[in-house]
């Protein structure tokens, strides 16, 4: 099959999932003047998109028979085998020759699922998930890890531009997912790091935003202490990215792990107070918020931070 060899002004590009993430990507796509063709499961988020240029669509799978490349950024693997392999999702209104790009964060296993489903009706596809969190959404400077073939991902390199600083192609589909995985391990043992050492200086009579000041200027500098060391030290867990989003990603990791036979005994601890987290009710609040816990285990009569 002879693919278009890239997404032209003159492709209609569908988007689904308009959350925390997918909003402000499906925007940035609007006004760099792509034809664009949303729906979410909330009609709101629909709406003001629609407010911005975009078309509206009251299923996954109208938004396919009106795109040449869908893409999708949704919560969770199931949510992404409903949306796109379901009875009235993106599969049933394909064509040959489309392109489907999965932005969510879902297990790799689900993505070649995914995958083989839409190669059997001449359509290609990629997993592309990305890092940086909502400040990142907003500016087009994600990082987007790439599973797929080189046509593919060459074809969606338009897309990736506008929405990413940099797009990185892993290899086979489900490797973006893997790389994905990767990610969420290190971003929430560093958070988990630097909650534990400005708990520490606190408890220890020091300044932890002089500490704060003094490590981001060392080898222990990070974006995590830049932003989240802020977050931790100001008491503001709006999210970002929710503390049970972030659960989920390390679900995704350790299973990953059990199938692979790696030990990941970090990843595992660092889950399990994100459990904590949710147990109180917390899920909703940024992952930032695992800074809370450490007050709590360590407190001695002081307020914990809001």
């Amino acid at each position: 099959m002879l693919w278009p060899s890239i997404v032209s002004d003159r492709d209609r590009i569908g988007f689904i999932g308009l959350g925390i993430m997918g909003r402000p990507m499906a925007t940035r796509l609007v006004r760099a003047g792509f034809p664009v063709v949303v729906h979410n499961h909330s009609p709101e988020a629909a709406e003001a998109l629609a407010a911005e240029g975009a078309e509206t669509a009251s299923s996954s799978r109208e938004v396919a028979e009106r795109s040449d490349v869908v893409v999708t950024m949704l919560p969770d693997s199931p949510d992404v085998e409903t949306v796109v392999l379901g009875e009235d999702g993106v599969i049933a209104g394909v064509r040959e020759g489309m392109l489907v790009v999965d932005m969510s964060t879902i297990a790799p296993a689900t993505a070649r699922t995914v995958h083989a489903a839409l190669t059997e009706h001449g359509v290609e596809a990629v997993d592309a998930p990305v890092s940086g969190g909502e400040p990142a959404a907003v500016d087009g400077q994600l990082s987007i890890m790439a599973g797929g073939s080189e046509a593919a991902i060459e074809r969606a390199e338009p897309i990736f531009a506008e929405l990413g600083k940099a797009t990185t192609h892993i290899g086979a589909p489900g490797a973006g997912q893997v790389a994905k995985a990767a990610n969420q391990i290190v971003v929430a043992l560093t958070i988990q790091a630097v909650a534990e050492a400005l708990t520490l200086t606190s408890k220890a009579g020091v300044d932890p935003g002089r500490v704060r000041e003094a490590l981001l200027g060392g080898f222990a500098q990070s974006k995590i202490l830049e932003a989240h060391g802020e977050r931790m030290l100001e008491g503001r867990f709006d999210p970002g990215f929710r503390i049970e989003l972030h659960r989920k990603d390390l679900a995704i990791a350790l299973q990953s792990a059990r199938e692979d036979g790696v030990a990941l005994p970090a990843t595992a601890q660092v889950a399990e107070l994100l459990n904590a987290l949710i147990a109180q009710g917390s899920g909703g609040l940024d992952h930032s918020a695992l800074f809370t816990l450490y007050a709590q285990l360590s407190a001695s009569g002081e307020e914990t931070p809001d």
